[in-house]
């Protein structure tokens, strides 16, 4: 007779769900993402008790009242309520670390359930044939703007050059162990970058790819604004290459201004002085420009080192449910 194969363990899957201001959308994403626990419960991938846990980071809405009608209607979902609005990152840790002694896998994903649900199954298949973390990769961004598109191509690009480990085309859908998130607690860094920490942890890894899915209700919080400055916080966190960019500038301005300067000797020796001083505001200019660019890469990395060593907390929890 054939060897029968081991029973598996169902998996204890908490599902980390970052929220502000989305109002009209809690119900329908702890829905659909509790019907997909369940599904998964049915296959012995989870366990039947797996739960969701949504964390309101400084809403100004009604998005707290729904995670608690959530919480009281299922039974099955918990709330985290921040004092204040203290950002996507941050309230996804608060997550990740008040429930990891509760959960054997923790799963982040985006309220708005652009991420496609359908590949938790893959997921929690990877983790039970020995992987520690997964990432959700999206295949296109079809979904989103023009600009958009172009704007995440440049920047995933850039990121993977400055930093090998990045995954290309992941962003916050990803699912880890407990002991993952716990060796994430042991990073006590106040400028979070999760895309790029849990590259930098290591362990097994895989990756599962989807296609972004249309928004069910409400708009995105991540104006381009905030995803420049996203862009620019992965960029910092992660890379010294602007500091070096700021020395190969200067570098290079040297050597233009030894270049000019032999120029003018000899056009003065020469006896044709160059006439005009047009080309001299230029310079000027160019030079102050450079000067002032450099002043702000600098002044950025200090200002990460000046709140690193304040040590403020990165969260603080107001209530639960």
């Amino acid at each position: 007779m054939p060897e029968s194969q081991p029973l598996r363990k169902p998996l204890r899957v908490c599902v980390i769900i970052p929220c502000y201001n989305e109002q009209g959308v809690i119900g329908h994403t702890a829905q659909v993402l509790l019907a997909e626990l369940d599904a998964l419960a049915a296959r012995g991938l989870a366990a039947v008790d797996s739960f969701l846990c949504c964390v309101d980071d400084g809403s100004r809405d009604g998005t707290w009242n729904e995670i608690v009608d959530a919480a009281k209607q299922t039974g099955r979902v918990k709330g985290i309520k921040l004092s204040a609005n203290f950002g996507h990152p941050n309230a996804l840790v608060a997550g990740l670390f008040t429930q990891r002694p509760q959960a054997d896998v923790l799963i982040t994903i985006d309220a708005d359930l652009q991420d496609d649900v359908s590949v938790l199954a893959r997921m929690l298949e990877l983790h039970h044939e020995g992987k520690r973390v997964v990432y959700g990769v999206r295949l296109d961004r079809s979904v989103d703007a023009l600009p958009k598109r172009i704007a995440a191509k440049l920047y995933y690009w850039l990121i993977h050059r400055m930093n090998g480990r990045t995954v290309r085309g992941h962003a916050d859908f990803r699912s880890a162990d407990a002991r993952v998130v716990a060796d994430l607690e042991k990073f006590g860094e106040v400028n979070l970058y999760l895309r790029g920490l849990f590259p930098l942890i290591g362990y097994p890894s895989a990756e599962v790819h989807y296609q972004r899915l249309e928004r069910h209700a409400g708009e995105s919080k991540y104006s381009y604004a905030k995803l420049a400055s996203l862009a620019w916080q992965g960029i910092t966190s992660f890379s010294t290459t602007p500091l070096r960019a700021v020395f190969y500038a200067g570098l290079t301005m040297s050597l233009l201004a030894v270049g000019i300067a032999c120029w003018v000797l000899w056009a003065v020796f020469s006896g044709s002085p160059i006439q005009g001083w047009a080309s001299l505001a230029l310079l000027v200019t160019t030079f102050s420009a450079i000067n002032m660019i450099s002043l702000g890469v600098i002044g950025e990395y200090v200002g990460k080192i000046y709140k690193e060593v304040k040590h403020r907390p990165r969260y603080i929890i107001e209530d639960t449910a």
